[in-house]
């Protein structure tokens, strides 16, 4: 059960982007890269983030695109800004026919680190591990690195166990 699978660290300043190869033996890199949006008006950052999430869907192709749900944000108006980013990121998705999948900040750490509230730190040395890169991740690479895998991870076990897709729509863990 091979799959391309886009992986999104939303955020309204940077966004991560990941694009693995995933299969059950082993996952690869295709891409990734920060999404830096510069310190515009809103609008024109959801725009870069919409248009270049646009462009790499059309040039990767990826099968499956998975989000990280926004978390409780230090105040009202960041996890505003970040929800408005998350749907930028979504609208891309879905606007190029992709299916979508959300995951909780704390499943995509316990799927990669092993536990829940692991240090960002500990994602980029796991994800390094785990697709074999050499050096330093940017963080929100390394993030949308993870949920990528967390994913691919994911997608497997319910293989295994025959749920389905019918699972996702049931759970809520698909939009």
């Amino acid at each position: 059960m091979n799959a391309r699978i886009m992986g999104i660290d939303p955020g309204s300043r940077i966004t991560g982007v990941a694009i693995i190869d995933a299969s059950p033996q082993q996952s690869r890199v295709v891409h990734h890269q920060p999404i830096r949006c510069g310190n515009g008006e809103l609008p024109d950052r959801l725009k870069v983030i919409f248009e270049t999430l646009t462009e790499l869907i059309s040039q990767h192709r990826p099968d499956e695109f998975a989000i990280e749900n926004v978390f409780m944000a230090s105040n009202a108006a960041s996890a505003l800004k970040l929800g408005q980013a998350r749907g930028a990121a979504i609208c891309a998705a879905v606007a190029q026919n992709l299916p979508v999948f959300e995951y909780a900040p704390k499943a995509i750490k316990q799927a990669v680190v092993g536990k829940g509230g692991a240090a960002k730190t500990q994602v980029q040395f796991m994800v390094g591990l785990m697709l074999n890169i050499q050096g330093k991740i940017q963080a929100d690479s390394a993030d949308a690195l993870a949920v990528a895998l967390c994913h691919a991870n994911t997608r497997w076990a319910i293989s295994r166990l025959n749920l389905g897709s019918s699972y996702y729509r049931h759970n809520g863990s698909r939009r």
